[in-house]
């Protein structure tokens, strides 16, 4: 019986003492209030021991007490780094007997401003043949006189001076020197900035490392640097870049081999010091790429969904070694569409020719049209990702059968121009610039064509933002085919209009010419579209839309058609998702539309 009392007894003790024990495993509980103008209230709230360490379990009333000491001393040296070298700071406690409040009163006075810049550059050696803009240099210094001095841009000052000098021609450079004199009296701070350029470098002969499968010519005849050229990093970069869009290589980096240089200089100084050898020149950098092979044959299966063309299911076959080309092959099968095709690349030529050949065969079934064709094609294409041009001649034959109307065949052999010039701030998720792009072609010929025709396109597509959360995207397409008639001609040279990228609120390619019970495609083509996003979230965003356009066989019936709805913008790891409820003002009625990424 005693027993059973003293476990009682122990049992109500625990009960009785464990709120004490939960808040002593807490901590003293305090407010913090701070009031400072403009963002220095967040610079203090974010950094003040005060606010760190409220609710640890240490803390407690005394220790809340030397936070309470210290603070004044640790927001001054905070408010220094935002430029105010002479606030007034008071703290103060209330509520002592019950649950502390803590008042942080700041007065940041008048910020320090820079007074004087003085740039020091020693040695950068300009010369005809490799000048050197000293005065351009220092005009690009961004802490300029009158500016308030805050600690975090004038260590980015610092940084961006130097990485600009290290990016050309003087990889070698340091900064020697970097002194910020600040004068709390008269509230300047006088800045003095030394370079030191290193010796100037030149590139030297190409290194290649990691290869085995592969032709050297695939990583040769993309190099556009030369031996004797002076150093720069945006060529390593832009070379870097073309050799990881060849799909040859799972990695590449592309850089100038400093550590064998510097190793050859260490040898050439031993020699020099032991009396063996004269002094040499500086040796050229050499240029070194190292490289990750992709495996020679890749496949894959994927399955998808698109609001223009419902399901999909597809197969891709990738060798990257058939007879010296690179074969891409894949099957697709969709519900409105089903296509097979198998395109050969050849490597790139040391004059920037991408040459290329393939063959498919399609079948779509859209609109009450339904179209068969085989093709074959050659196409040269050269350029940049900012400025693309290529040249190709494509044959295509092609059988078609009509709802309501007489089934039909056609052939056509024509040549075609085409350029894409791209100006984005980012190629996956664009918020500012523009694309344009165009084409110009025909079949003028009596060869292996049914109808002759000349052929014409423009897009284009521009992105003007507010500010980050606001944004503008205007688009507009225009087409035009000229020729004695639209009979024998190919459904594919023809235009339609509607779905996700060209009029939403209407099916996919709903919008064209009637014949018989089905649209067909028409000789002239015109689209626009204005869109307001607003980005609530870093990923999130919602959009409102109004798009207008038409497709017919004579401007006098290309009669525009309206659209206009609201959607959902996410950006995604593989591109931007965009989902719309669009209403066709032409057929009184909503659709939804889902797309990913954006066309060109």
């Amino acid at each position: 019986m005693a027993q059973v009392v003293t476990h009682v007894l122990r049992l109500a003790c625990a009960t009785l003492l464990l709120p004490l024990a939960v808040h002593a495993a807490e901590g003293l509980q305090y407010n913090v209030r701070i009031n400072a103008p403009g963002a220095l209230d967040e610079l203090l709230e974010e950094n003040l021991d005060l606010v760190r360490y409220r609710g640890n379990p240490r803390t407690d009333r005394e220790q809340l007490r030397r936070l309470v000491r210290t603070t004044p001393a640790q927001a001054q040296t905070l408010l220094a780094t935002a430029g105010y070298y002479s606030p007034t700071v008071n703290v103060r406690v209330e509520n002592e007997s019950g649950t502390p409040q803590v008042v942080v009163d700041v007065t940041p006075g008048e910020p320090v401003l820079v007074g004087g810049v003085e740039i020091v550059l020693n040695g950068f050696e300009s010369t005809p043949e490799s000048p050197f803009d000293k005065e351009a240099l220092k005009a690009s210094w961004p802490l300029a006189e009158g500016q308030v001095f805050r600690q975090d841009e004038w260590e980015t000052a610092k940084r961006a001076i130097l990485r600009a000098v290290v990016q050309t021609r003087y990889p070698r450079a340091q900064m020697t020197e970097s002194v910020a004199t600040v004068d709390p009296d008269t509230r300047r701070a006088l800045l003095r900035v030394a370079l030191d350029s290193g010796p100037e470098m030149r590139f030297g002969e190409l290194k290649i490392e990691g290869l085995k499968r592969y032709p050297e010519a695939i990583i040769r005849n993309l190099n556009t640097i030369h031996p004797g050229d002076v150093y720069s990093e945006a060529q390593l970069q832009a070379y870097q870049a073309k050799l990881q869009d060849t799909g040859y290589f799972a990695a590449v980096e592309v850089s100038a081999d400093l550590n064998s240089l510097i190793a050859e200089q260490q040898s050439a100084s031993d020699d020099k010091a032991a009396g063996t050898a004269p002094p040499a020149e500086l040796a050229p950098l050499p240029l070194l790429v190292r490289v990750v092979e992709n495996r020679r044959k890749n496949a894959s299966v994927g399955i998808g969904f698109s609001t223009n063309t419902g399901g999909r299911t597809s197969l891709s076959y990738d060798d990257l070694a058939v007879f010296g080309l690179r074969m891409k092959s894949a099957l697709l099968i969709e519900q409105k569409r089903q296509k097979a095709n198998a395109d050969f690349y050849f490597p790139t030529t040391a004059d920037g020719f991408s040459d290329s050949f393939g063959t498919a065969v399609e079948r779509n079934d859209i609109e009450g049209e339904t179209t068969r064709s085989a093709s074959v094609y050659g196409k040269r294409a050269w350029g940049t990702p900012e400025l693309e041009r290529s040249i190709s001649a494509e044959y295509l034959n092609e059988s078609k059968s009509i709802a309501g109307a007489e089934s039909g065949h056609a052939q056509s052999l024509p040549v075609t121009f085409a350029f894409t010039r791209r100006k984005l701030d980012n190629l996956i998720f664009p918020t500012k610039g523009y694309v344009l792009n165009a084409t110009l072609g025909g079949a003028l010929l009596p060869v292996l064509t049914d109808e002759k025709f000349i052929r014409a396109t423009a897009r284009g597509i521009m992105y003007k933002p507010l500010d980050p959360k606001n944004l503008f995207i205007f688009r507009g397409e225009l087409g035009a085919l000229g020729s004695g008639s639209r009979v024998g001609i190919p459904s594919t040279y023809l235009f339609r209009a509607g779905g996700d990228n060209s009029v939403r609120g209407y099916a996919y390619q709903e919008l064209g010419v009637r014949e018989g019970d089905a649209t067909v495609g028409g000789r002239y083509m015109a689209t626009a579209s204005a869109e307001y996003q607003y980005w609530f979230q870093p990923t999130w965003g919602a959009a409102v839309f109004y798009d207008s356009g038409n497709a017919a066989d004579s401007l006098s019936d290309l009669h525009p058609k309206s659209g206009y709805g609201v959607g959902a913008r996410y950006k995604s790891p593989v591109g931007p998702i965009n989902v719309d409820i669009a209403y066709g003002h032409a057929v009184k009625k909503a659709r939804l539309h889902f797309s990913l990424g954006f066309t060109f």
